[in-house]
């Protein structure tokens, strides 16, 4: 019973945002559409975060979604997975970061309602995302040419410009 509950669960997370979500805020915000295919973020430098990106999405067997990609990278800069939890973790590191926005709002609730053994990594994303570097108006599609690994320091230790 447990196992179907958190099925459910899941599928309905994944309803919410693919299908109801991102095509909704795609017609009311215009997003930036992504400038770089698969091929190309393969010629960027090992290390990158295009590189790492593309490595990232073909890992988990996704495809490059052009106004998504956004998100994916904060997947690998903040490291949540992909899983239910690693995804409302990311949301709720957005919401101690200082992002407050329909879809944060929506799938941080929907996590404290539906996955209450999560609470502790939840509680953990937010404190984190209050104590990081605010990344909401970073110039996503201009720092995929700069080193996972620095971006991710300079995310973590807020003294680093």
């Amino acid at each position: 019973m447990y196992k179907t509950l958190v099925r459910l669960r899941s599928r309905m997370l994944v309803f919410l945002t693919h299908r109801m979500a991102l095509p909704l805020l795609r017609r009311l915000r215009k997003p930036e559409y992504f400038p770089f295919t698969p091929e190309e973020l393969l010629h960027f430098p090992v290390g990158s975060l295009g590189h790492d990106l593309v490595h990232f999405l073909h890992h988990r067997d996704l495809r490059l979604l052009p106004y998504y990609a956004k998100h994916d990278i904060k997947h690998i800069l903040l490291q949540y997975e992909t899983t239910d939890e690693g995804e409302v973790c990311l949301q709720c590191f957005m919401l101690g970061n200082g992002h407050v926005s329909f879809p944060v709002l929506a799938t941080v609730t929907y996590g404290l309602i539906t996955m209450p053994e999560f609470w502790p990594s939840f509680t953990k994303a937010f404190r984190r995302g209050r104590t990081c570097m605010p990344i909401q108006r970073w110039p996503w599609h201009q720092v995929v040419w700069e080193p996972t690994i620095e971006l991710r320091k300079k995310i973590n230790n807020p003294k680093i410009k």
